[in-house]
């Protein structure tokens, strides 16, 4: 009898850019300060991608380029690669494309998901399936977001919170049991009045007008996506814990989307785990919408242990949530 394929993840890549925007740099944009953004979001800086004729793309090369080293093989190996993102290069071709054109993998074929703030486990479900199907054999995962480029730097409620950044896991089969073991993913379209983007799309395509009227920036109505972000998020990662019967002791880490420090206190909450357990690094990077979860794993390499159950959960515009149980493989 042939063994069960899982998809484990055997390297981590990060990159974040050099330039930090703090919270002192926002006082001086918009009516803000520093205690009130610290207390309302946990955040104190994030990093921008700055330059002329830089996007995603080129966040994404850098964190993969890493990961290539890491498990010491060649951008050619990669069998395929996807992409969450919501500031894509381009409409077309996709920032996979691209990246892996920049990156040198010619064998891989890819593509973007588009599932906001959940990017990251949406694509992560999707690469582990394309690995468990036995046809594949080494998938890129990447989140990565560019959130500067679509951020209105005099809208004091949404330029607090974003930044930018890219993370990348490397995905292969394993047979020891290893790697991804479930995942719960939930979307509600409803939920896209409190959090989309207006125009850029086919809906509104860029006009004098939708340039004019600030509407290809992201908008967010905080308080309502706050309430159901954590529901949405404390109910998914506690759901997933029942369904493979855990409680918060067998989980040696939570790893949540970095949107807001009460959000994920009140995740870790539900799942009774202790706040040690919970990978945190808003206050430096903000929320870089897909990037926020490879992020953590790239930062925390070093602290985890095969065999550790980790949890990463995240909530996201429009709306998507979910929440996948991954068992670590190195």
């Amino acid at each position: 009898m042939s063994q069960k394929i899982t998809a484990a993840i055997t390297a981590v890549g990060g990159y974040v850019p050099e330039d930090r925007l703090t919270n002192f740099d926002l006082e001086k944009m918009v009516e803000t300060n520093d205690e009130w953004i610290r207390t309302r979001t946990g955040i104190s800086e994030r990093r921008i991608l700055k330059g002329e004729g830089l996007a995603t793309s080129d966040m994404v090369v850098p964190a993969v380029r890493q990961l290539c080293e890491k498990r010491g093989i060649d951008p050619s190996e990669i069998d395929a690669m996807i992409i969450g993102t919501v500031t894509p290069d381009m409409l077309f071709p996709s920032t996979a494309n691209l990246a892996c054109h920049k990156l040198g993998a010619k064998n891989a074929w890819g593509f973007d998901l588009l599932a906001a703030c959940s990017g990251f486990l949406y694509a992560l479900t999707t690469g582990a399936a394309l690995v468990e199907s036995g046809r594949y054999k080494k998938v890129v995962v990447v989140g990565a977001d560019k959130m500067s480029s679509i951020v209105n730097y005099n809208d004091r409620a949404t330029c607090i919170i974003f930044g930018d950044g890219a993370g990348a896991v490397l995905l292969e089969p394993s047979t020891d049991g290893n790697g991804v073991q479930d995942s719960i993913l939930r979307s509600d379209g409803s939920g896209g009045n409190y959090l989309h983007m207006k125009a850029g799309g086919s809906l509104r395509p860029a006009s004098h007008e939708t340039v004019a009227n600030n509407e290809h920036y992201a908008y967010q109505e905080g308080q309502a996506v706050f309430k159901f972000a954590v529901k949405g998020m404390a109910d998914v990662s506690a759901e997933l814990l029942e369904r493979n019967q855990l409680t918060g002791d067998d989980i040696a880490w939570l790893v949540p989307h970095q949107a807001n420090k009460r959000i994920i206190d009140a995740t870790a909450d539900r799942m009774g785990l202790s706040h040690e357990k919970v990978m945190l690094n808003i206050q430096r990077y903000g929320n870089t919408t897909a990037a926020t979860i490879p992020l953590c794993l790239w930062e925390w390499e070093k602290q985890l242990n095969k065999g550790d159950n980790i949890v990463l959960a995240a909530f996201g515009g429009g709306f998507t949530w979910g929440a996948t149980l991954v068992k670590w493989a190195y």
